[in-house]
């Protein structure tokens, strides 16, 4: 983990999560001056920032090297010119979400599991995000309106599982969250709750006994996902939070991007699932990029993967190793790539 030598320890974080939300950076002169990095970076930055805005927690800065303009954990979050670029193998909507919008605020691609879009807000913007275009104004369960999407899930007596997706759920407040908890309670057929979000990571915080119960008030079956790329994301004030999770009974995964510069190292990749397991998570997937417009110099390709998985396979025991994946509009689950 970082030290305190290496990071921007100084910076006062809130300690209530609302108040950190926000005081989470959105102007890159501010992220650079932070960090103390050259304004050599901030017109391109600014250029890049009007295309898909910057958005990074206090507590999320801290972890990375002041300094350093390739930090891992800054290259996930700093709009670069390289955004900016087109190419003709990347798009808006790369895995097909509005092909596979069942109901106003629903994606079902697999059988059996259905995505409810359950806001459009996110505590980070993260660069390589495959929603950075989604047209989150259009759904209706986005703004808050549960009633339609719920409707749609019970009246789909094939679907067992729910995936709480958007932006990030967990940016809903508590009393935001608790009537689509006790909605979900009265669908008997779905058994289990997913919920993606990278708020555990980015801000700890988040995770309070408030959230536990109210998460608990679904009475399903928990599955927490979070999403961690890289070894210096996973502080002691993450572990804490995880850990909360883990003893109210949660099953806790982690999905990790495979991104060029920042984690396509084998012994990154390796120390990352070493420090998940120490916080009660097993890793779950390894993605390559989703080829969203604007993320292509995040790329990994697809041999290059296959070779960093085989030497983390060789690195560690079977259940922790992730499942190398890709995402492909139309298929009927996750693609293995091997």
């Amino acid at each position: 983990m970082p030290s305190q030598s290496q990071t921007t320890a100084e910076i006062t974080v809130a300690s209530d999560w609302q108040k950190s939300l926000q005081q989470a950076i959105s102007d890159p002169a501010e992220l650079l001056d932070i960090l103390g990095l050259d304004s050599q970076w901030l017109p391109a930055a600014k250029a890049a920032a009007e295309q898909f805005g910057l958005k990074v927690p206090l507590s999320f800065v801290n972890r990375m090297q002041r300094g350093d303009i390739n930090d891992p954990l800054l290259r996930q979050v700093m709009p670069l010119a390289k955004e900016l670029e087109t190419h003709p193998d990347f798009s808006t909507d790369p895995v097909g979400d509005a092909l596979s919008k069942a109901e106003a605020g629903i994606i079902q691609k697999y059988k059996h599991r259905a995505l409810l879009i359950s806001t459009g807000a996110c505590a980070v913007h993260c660069r390589y995000c495959f929603r950075r275009h989604f047209p989150y104004s259009d759904e209706l369960a986005a703004k808050g309106r549960w009633k339609t999407s719920l409707d749609w899930l019970s009246q789909q007596t094939d679907i067992q599982e729910v995936i709480l997706s958007g932006g990030d759920p967990l940016s809903l407040t508590d009393a935001k969250l608790l009537p689509l908890m006790e909605g979900l309670a009265d669908i008997p057929h779905i058994h289990t709750l997913r919920i993606h979000s990278r708020q555990p990571v980015v801000l700890p915080d988040r995770v309070t006994p408030s959230l536990i119960n109210t998460l608990k008030k679904s009475r399903k079956k928990i599955i927490v996902v979070i999403h961690a790329n890289h070894p210096n994301e996973l502080d002691d004030s993450v572990a804490a939070g995880l850990n909360s999770f883990s003893q109210a009974g949660f099953q806790l995964l982690n999905q990790a991007v495979l991104l060029a510069g920042i984690n396509d190292q084998a012994e990154t990749l390796t120390e990352l699932s070493r420090r998940l397991f120490a916080a009660n998570v097993l890793p779950y997937y390894l993605h390559l990029l989703d080829k969203v417009k604007g993320a292509a110099h995040f790329d990994v390709p697809e041999a290059q993967a296959i070779q960093l998985h085989q030497a983390i396979t060789a690195e560690l025991p079977g259940y922790l190793v992730p499942r190398l994946v890709k995402e492909q509009a139309g298929e009927q689950s996750k693609t293995l790539v091997s």
